[in-house]
């Protein structure tokens, strides 16, 4: 059974900081693009960020760009969010997705809740 296990939300400040954290029992975790999706109350899932199995390359919402950062430790099969100077409007449930363009697998974590408030 393929687990995904989001941690590391919580309440953060606006212009604050906080990392979320997704650990993966994926066997080929190296072989799995890495991404972030969130979703906010009364809104769809949109995707946040994702970082490449093959070259590590990384690509962000406009929304999170230049603040946002999405890193993997492929050793520890963790993926990472850095989240630099929230806003309110980044308050979601953040979820771990694992997709694999090759078998077309694609595995969610169950989401972390992420709250930007003063």
């Amino acid at each position: 059974q393929v687990l995904l296990v989001e941690s590391g939300g919580g309440l953060v400040q606006p212009g604050g900081s906080l990392t979320l954290s997704c650990a993966a029992s994926l066997f080929s975790f190296s072989n799995y693009d890495m991404s972030w999706y969130r979703q906010a109350p009364g809104k769809e899932r949109e995707l946040v960020a994702t970082i490449s199995s093959t070259t590590g390359s990384t690509n962000y919402a406009d929304s999170v760009k230049g603040r946002f950062t999405i890193s993997r430790d492929n050793a520890k099969k963790t993926v990472y969010l850095q989240m630099n100077s929230p806003k309110p409007e980044d308050t979601a449930v953040y979820y771990c997705n694992a997709a694999n363009s090759f078998s077309l697998l694609s595995y969610w974590g169950q989401g972390t809740q992420v709250t930007v408030s003063s």
